[in-house]
């Protein structure tokens, strides 16, 4: 259904946060769970060891991801795979 890591990674991040799987910590849980996920895939860090999206960068797109409306989703899911795109 996704074709790449990254897109699987972004699309994580943004169920989590905005269907409100867990009672408490949604956003909590979906950074944690988007950075578990990068990292088991080899996909948290670039050629040069750094990360590929920083703890305050993660932290402002999940809130945004909180804050935006249903049909906004595809422009946040395409803002975190541009982050986090390999080629980048």
């Amino acid at each position: 259904m996704y074709p790449s890591i990254e897109e699987k990674a972004a699309n994580l991040l943004y169920f989590i946060t905005k269907n409100h799987s867990f009672s408490d910590g949604n956003k909590r849980i979906a950074a944690l769970l988007f950075i578990y996920f990068l990292g088991k895939n080899g996909n948290l860090y670039d050629g040069n060891g750094n990360k590929r999206i920083a703890d305050n960068t993660l932290v402002a797109l999940t809130l945004m991801i909180a804050v935006s409306k249903p049909e906004e989703k595809d422009t946040m899911v395409k803002v975190i795979v541009n982050l986090i795109n390999r080629d980048n």
